[in-house]
């Protein structure tokens, strides 16, 4: 049984979500070109086992099994990502129409099954062309995405309505051009930063290009976000978890909300920034239909400008549940993050585009896969969701993170998200426990 904490407002969109890489193989088929991941994970030593994205979940070949699956659990819709190098190998000019047909066919079927595509056109496949051309430091990728985004709402415009333009742009910046874990595997904190400034106004430039091309389009971007608290009230503690909020969430929102980079960062950052140019900011701040909001865990951040004998004693600390991925279990973090984002950014609605956790999930004998602990990381998450519509943040929907098990980036396929376990020896897919509970909230929250 459904009890009343998890009925929610009419309309609610209930989903789950997967990225292109991550699932599709079929990595050098059918004209596809050459990303940034393919290239990345065939570097020894920069994936976990050697592990890469070339067959993953063979998704490009088992669609219609995963949508008799989504429809089996009840999605309402369905969030995935399109892989650039597909629809246009080089990163701009020649369009591979094999590409486009592909996502066309995926797009139809969702429609057929009466599950709604929200699309989203980045999840860090960087054509490697691109990235051999400067990437996203680079100003000229700035076009290439927006010709990308231009093909696909083209192609896809009549029967797509929910438009998302970039997921993590973070990480994409951060994570890849900075720390060296993602690809390209870079370590220069210039080159993030002007990744991240044209990543989002990449954000910026799309919007309008999607809505010219898709009458009544719902726009939006995903970010990733982490509450961050000090680990002591010492002064050294706060500055901390302000840098961490700054760095994290504040420099991708503020802009976006039409503030501009918040200047504590910048003077943090010490770069001259010379790629900003002029009317830079304000294209960013284009409005939007939608934020996505990706949340996993907080962040207790403590100050490394002091050491521990000069520092306050720590105060707060972390709960024991920690999941595979060694994160905490806090669904406080969720409900803190949508309140702020509502009273303090006001964005028209909300998306959790991604919500989930890694466990070392097994086929038992009786050939089930059993996951209470993703079972109940959901359902704590939910009940916040819940409690912030109650005080008027504009959610409107929920996207499990993830469908299924998956290529997990730099993790390989050792740490399983999935509402669907995945075999990947014989692609062999099975719904866990959690799934089935998510396919009863769905079945109690009917859409009419």
């Amino acid at each position: 049984m459904i009890d009343k904490n998890f009925i929610f407002p009419k309309g609610f969109i209930w989903g789950a979500a997967t990225a292109s890489y991550q699932i599709e193989g079929a990595w050098d088929e059918e004209g596809k070109g050459e990303s940034i991941w393919d290239r990345f994970s065939h570097t020894p030593g920069k994936v976990y086992n050697g592990d890469t994205g070339d067959v993953a979940c063979d998704h490009f070949h088992r669609w219609p099994e995963d949508l008799a699956l989504m429809k089996e659990i009840g999605l309402h819709a369905y969030r995935f990502s399109i892989a650039w190098p597909r629809i246009l190998p080089a990163g701009r000019g020649q369009v591979n129409q094999a590409g486009l047909d592909i996502y066309s066919r995926l797009v139809d079927g969702l429609l057929e099954a009466d599950i709604e595509p929200y699309l989203t056109l980045y999840h860090w496949d960087l054509p490697q062309q691109l990235q051999d051309e400067g990437g996203w430091p680079a100003r000229t990728v700035v076009d290439a995405f927006c010709d990308f985004a231009d093909v696909l709402s083209r192609a896809l415009g009549d029967r797509v309505k929910y438009w998302t333009t970039l997921n993590e742009p973070f990480v994409s910046a951060f994570v890849g051009y900075e720390e060296g874990r993602h690809a390209p595997g870079h370590t220069d904190l210039h080159e993030a930063l002007g990744a991240s400034h044209h990543l989002l106004l990449a954000h910026g430039q799309a919007v309008p290009v999607i809505r010219a091309n898709v009458p009544g389009a719902k726009v939006g971007i995903t970010l990733n976000f982490s509450p961050q608290a000090a680990a002591s009230p010492s002064v050294a503690d706060r500055d901390a978890a302000n840098w961490a909020d700054g760095h994290i969430n504040r420099w991708f929102l503020d802009p976006l909300a039409g503030r501009g980079y918040p200047g504590d960062m910048v003077k943090g950052f010490g770069d001259e920034m010379e790629f900003v140019q002029p009317a830079d900011l304000e294209t960013i701040s284009t409005p939007i239909d939608f934020l996505g909001v990706n949340y996993y865990t907080r962040n207790i951040a403590r100050s490394k400008d002091v050491g521990e004998k000069e520092n306050a004693p720590v105060t707060a600390h972390p709960n024991e549940e920690h999941t595979e991925m060694g994160w905490e279990v806090y669904p406080d973090g969720l409900y803190n993050i949508l309140g702020r984002l509502h009273f303090e950014y006001g964005f028209p609605a909300i998306y959790i585009t991604e919500n989930g956790a890694a466990y070392k999930d097994q086929v038992g004998p009786d050939g089930r896969v059993d996951d209470p602990a993703r079972l109940s990381y959901i359902k704590r998450h939910l009940e916040k969701v819940s409690q912030a519509i109650d005080i008027g943040v504009p959610v409107k929907g929920y996207f499990a993170w993830s469908l299924m098990d998956n290529f997990e980036w730099a993790f390989g396929y050792s740490k399983r998200f999935g509402l669907i376990y995945v075999d990947f020896e014989t692609q062999k897919r099975i719904l866990k426990s959690s799934a089935k509970w998510y396919g009863q909230v769905i079945s109690a929250n009917a859409l009419d």
